[in-house]
């Protein structure tokens, strides 16, 4: 009797040696495979990032947030943000360098303008830094900013705070939500 549950324990011990081996070789596959499936157009990822300029200062993260989610090839981010998620896979971590014409575009004089401070609803007192909605003149909405304040005229500014600017990025991808080839 003895010998028949050895051979029975001997039989089952070989039995999960093989399944464990198996169950390896799957989970090997399986990583491998996501190791090569990198972000690609069509693709909804989720980053986390940091965005610094030129003199270190943050400008935004995602630290202490959610990671940011978007879908790859439609415009949702900035252009260079959006080549530098292509091609990096689920875990990888890069810092990129992105030149303004990639980034909020080059910074246009001609969106700053000097209005009558009297043109501003009455009771309302514009101070440096403030933002207010303005349509241009073909009806699109504008955010402006309060850029400098005299006796008689507001100076306003209808740049991104961030045209001009060269941003350096560190990204990580943390996963691929949906593949263009899932949706």
């Amino acid at each position: 009797m003895a010998k028949r549950s050895q051979y029975g324990s001997a039989k089952w011990r070989k039995e999960n040696e093989r399944k464990k081996k198996a169950k390896e070789k799957r989970e090997k596959r399986q990583a491998k495979g996501k190791s090569l499936a990198a972000a690609k157009e069509g693709d909804t990822v989720k980053v986390h990032y940091t965005g610094r300029l030129d003199d270190g200062s943050v400008f935004d993260s995602s630290e202490g947030r959610d990671p940011l989610q978007f879908t790859l090839g439609v415009k949702q981010i900035i252009p260079g943000f959006e080549q530098a998620v292509i091609g990096m896979n689920p875990g990888e971590s890069k810092i990129v360098r992105i030149d303004a014409d990639q980034a909020y575009g080059p910074y246009h004089e001609d969106f700053v303008q000097e209005v009558d401070r009297d043109s501003f609803p009455e009771g309302s007192e514009p101070e440096l830094g403030d933002q207010y909605e303005s349509s241009s003149s073909d009806d699109q909405s504008l955010v402006v900013t309060v850029i400098e304040i005299t006796d008689s005229k507001v100076k306003l500014d209808g740049n991104h705070a961030l045209a001009g600017k060269d941003l350096t990025l560190n990204i990580e991808l943390v996963e691929i939500v949906v593949t263009e080839n899932q949706a």
